[in-house]
């Protein structure tokens, strides 16, 4: 099943806010609860679960554990997810480093690089030359890639990437990427997002003053 993107980003969402709730004791919760927790109404929740086949109760609500059982299912956090990194300069090498990931079910078990003097197969997280790519992912299954590179090289590594095997990619990259039939890239600009954060903060204080 294909559904928008802003849903899922939801379920994630709705998926942080239950560990939360779990933790402080809860064993069911509502609708509304999670609507309050990430900023949402309820009728979106009940929306968004519906497109899934999640039903709860109007009176006894959702079971957390089930709820949370079907919401990993349909993120694929039920398996260890494996996933490389492609760019080994500061972004990608302080992804290698985070340890983070793994408490949500996903693992980077390589990077690669172009740069013979970055190369390290006895690191914890072993950097690899990038013509190992193609045979490390079918060896391993690997599906996912971060693309960690410098732009004017960003799309020429995306390429040799999904020829490679591999059928998503999150793109540092300060670029749209386009993926070959098969492979989809998530774009993530942060030069972007931190302008449009610094215009609402401006925006806000101007306001605020006014």
């Amino acid at each position: 099943m294909i559904t928008n993107k802003n849903c899922i980003i939801r379920l994630s969402r709705y998926k942080n806010a239950l560990y939360r709730l779990q933790a402080l004791g809860f064993v069911k919760v509502f609708s509304d609860n999670l609507a309050d927790a990430v900023g949402g109404t309820a009728s979106q929740v009940r929306k968004d679960f519906s497109i899934f086949g999640i039903s709860g109760n109007k009176k006894g609500g959702y079971q957390i554990d089930s709820l949370l059982e079907k919401l990993n299912s349909i993120l694929g956090k039920d398996q260890l997810q494996k996933v490389i990194v492609v760019g080994a300069g500061h972004i990608g090498s302080a992804l290698m480093r985070y340890r983070g990931f793994e408490k949500e079910g996903i693992k980077i078990v390589a990077g690669f690089d172009i740069d013979p003097a970055k190369i390290n197969r006895s690191n914890p997280t072993p950097v690899l030359p990038l013509e190992e790519i193609k045979a490390f992912v079918k060896t391993n299954n690997i599906r996912i890639a971060i693309l960690a590179v410098p732009d004017i090289a960003a799309q020429q590594a995306a390429d040799m990437i999904c020829a490679a095997g591999i059928k998503g990619i999150l793109n540092f990259a300060p670029l749209g990427l386009k993926g070959a039939e098969g492979c989809i890239i998530n774009n993530v600009n942060v030069e972007i997002e931190l302008e449009n954060l610094i215009y609402f903060v401006n925006v806000t204080e101007k306001t605020k003053k006014a």
